[in-house]
């Protein structure tokens, strides 16, 4: 079976969410090898690091009008690699990206997309996947029908491995055959975030606040505990429509999802969507005085009572372990 991979990658790295997207097709695959695309520069030096995840051939759309991210032109790229490798099915990473790229691709050729994937079923045509669904609410048997299928990969539900003893793919560049309307819209300009510290996406530990804080003043005592933990701190949906936090905190569905060894809620009820960008999180820490909080049941640890008692009394001990 010809899968066809889109691996996104940022000045030759490969992103973390692809090699789990790698997973899960290599299971599609039945062990044959995979083919990766990878759409403009850098594409070619990020293949190199394809090999140990069971890739074979590494396609490489190169123009210059690919230097800005397109989803028309992505989506050219990759109907022109299915033209190219005869694919069976392609699979991308559920990123923002990769389900606009995969959403336009399935527009074009009137096929079916199964987004969010977490496993491949196994049996006789028509392909059988689980996916998630409702923010991670509950998780949905679909059968996908037509050819190639298309199917992104829930991000953080499949482990990235290596396959032993692979060499680096065979690199095959080529230019898609792109029209003025695949560029229609494209990304113009870039806006770095003002940050200070550790990177959301990227932390070890989360200190996320919700309602229950009171202010964006009372966030204060969040950032301190997250100085001493060396994490960042994150906020729910609630929160920034309040204005406390600016939307580069929000964790959740339409926020960050984050995968931190340690995710400390404080005051946050746990709604479905906050579940959904915090699921990932490997322990979860709740603090709230309401015992019937929907994010309870989703807590691997829970403290209930008044958070603005118990961070500072945390926050306190901590300092003292460090005297």
């Amino acid at each position: 079976m010809t899968v066809v991979v889109l691996v996104e990658q940022l000045e030759g790295e490969v992103d973390e969410l692809s090699l789990q997207a790698l997973a899960l097709a290599r299971e599609l695959a039945g062990g044959d090898p995979l083919t990766a695309l990878l759409v403009g520069d850098g594409g070619s030096e990020a293949s190199a690091q394809l090999g140990a995840h069971g890739v074979a051939t590494a396609l490489a759309a190169e123009d210059e009008r690919l230097a800005a991210y397109a989803p028309g032109a992505w989506a050219r790229s990759v109907t022109d690699a299915i033209e190219r490798t005869g694919a069976s099915a392609v699979v991308a990473a559920g990123t923002e990206r990769g389900n606009e790229v995969l959403s336009h691709v399935a527009a074009r050729l009137d096929l079916p997309f199964a987004a969010n994937c977490t496993a491949i079923g196994e049996g006789p045509e028509p392909l059988t996947v689980t996916r998630v669904r409702w923010g991670g609410s509950l998780l949905e048997e679909a059968r996908v029908h037509g050819s190639p299928a298309l199917l992104s990969v829930a991000p953080h539900m499949v482990a990235a491995a290596t396959v032993n003893g692979a060499d680096a793919p065979a690199v095959e560049a080529f230019a898609p055959g792109l029209a003025d309307d695949d560029l229609l819209v494209r990304v113009s300009e870039h806006v770095d975030a003002v940050t200070s510290g550790i990177s959301l996406a990227e932390a070890k530990v989360v200190v996320s606040g919700g309602r229950g804080v009171g202010s964006a003043d009372g966030f204060r005592m969040l950032e301190e505990l997250a100085e001493l933990l060396h994490a960042a701190v994150g906020c729910s949906r609630v929160v920034t429509s309040a204005g406390w936090r600016p939307h580069t905190d929000q964790v959740g569905q339409t926020g960050t999802k984050v995968s931190p060894d340690l995710y400390i809620a404080c005051g946050i009820s746990g709604a479905t969507q906050h579940i959904a960008g915090c699921k990932g999180a490997k322990k979860i820490l709740a603090i709230n005085k309401d015992a019937e909080a929907p994010i309870l049941a989703s807590a691997d640890y829970a403290v209930i009572g008044d958070l603005q008692e118990i961070v500072p009394a945390i926050t306190a001990e901590l300092r003292k372990g460090r005297t």
